[in-house]
């Protein structure tokens, strides 16, 4: 367990509960966007969106709106995934369907959104602090799809210092080493005011005791589905050695993208019949 005091901003933790002020949040959007952004109210973090009970549901890290109706999510993933760039596509997709009510016919209502994922590794592997995606038009370079969606994937081991601001730069160091130290090596002071944030985090008992409950239930939740997944690799091995597929359960054993294929044809997962 690392101790509250040595957590940077890469920890969820850490961050939700920073980005949770709207000031220290609209302080962290004015850095990427270099402009002013006015939050209208209170950001959300740990906010849950479903289209429908049956389907995925996903938790956005931080989700807010601005005075002009500019919805932000910025997600922290401190590991990586091979699906990220898909996850982003599916948190657009949520954040839109709850954008329109029903019986609305005008899609021009749908609020310009930005998807914000800050990462400490290059997913695309060219070396840039920011990667902005827009919808483009293929066979006219330049021609953008206005449908008001924009992706922006931020990697705080970047290279290109030259096409960024220092600002930028100095943050996304920043998110990595969230100390005085960092901090007093900034002239930013935006930077300066997220670290008073932190420190006021790391320094409260209050926060402390509640970094302590929330390590407390990840650990509760790991051992209990440890627990369910054993049982449910006990059914499904029951079950291929009733049908004599060995073969399958060699296989499954040993991939664990084969044993998932498995457990939902044998009907094993929650919610199957």
């Amino acid at each position: 367990m690392t101790l509250l005091k040595d957590l940077d901003l890469l920890d969820r933790f850490l961050f939700d509960e920073a980005m949770e002020d709207p000031e220290t949040y609209a302080a962290v959007l004015k850095i990427i966007f270099q402009a002013n952004v006015s939050l209208l109210s209170q950001s959300e973090v740990e906010k849950q969106l479903q289209t429908a009970p049956y389907l995925k549901s996903v938790r956005l890290d931080v989700f807010a709106m601005d005075e002009k109706g500019t919805l932000y999510n910025t997600e922290m993933q401190k590991n990586w995934k091979p699906d990220l760039q898909k996850r982003s596509r599916f948190y657009q997709s949520l954040i839109d369907s709850g954008l329109l009510p029903a019986g609305s016919v005008n899609y021009n209502l749908l609020k310009d959104s930005f998807i914000i994922m800050i990462m400490p590794f290059d997913l695309f592997g060219q070396g840039k602090y920011q990667y902005t995606f827009r919808p483009e038009c293929a066979e006219v370079p330049g021609l953008i799809l206005q449908d008001g969606t924009t992706r922006i994937f931020l990697n705080t081991r970047g290279t290109n210092d030259e096409e960024v601001s220092r600002e930028l730069i100095d943050f996304l160091h920043y998110v990595e080493n969230s100390n005085d130290e960092t901090a007093s090596q900034t002239n930013s002071e935006l930077i300066k005011k997220i670290h008073e944030r932190v420190h006021a985090i790391k320094s409260s008992e209050e926060m402390g005791v509640k970094y302590m409950q929330a390590w407390e239930e990840k650990i509760y939740e790991r051992e209990e589905g440890r627990e369910e997944g054993e049982e449910l690799f006990a059914q499904l091995t029951k079950l291929l050695i009733q049908n004599s597929c060995e073969h399958d359960l060699l296989r499954a054993t040993e991939d664990k993208a084969y044993r998932q294929l498995l457990y939902e044809e044998y009907g094993l997962l929650k919610g199957d019949a």
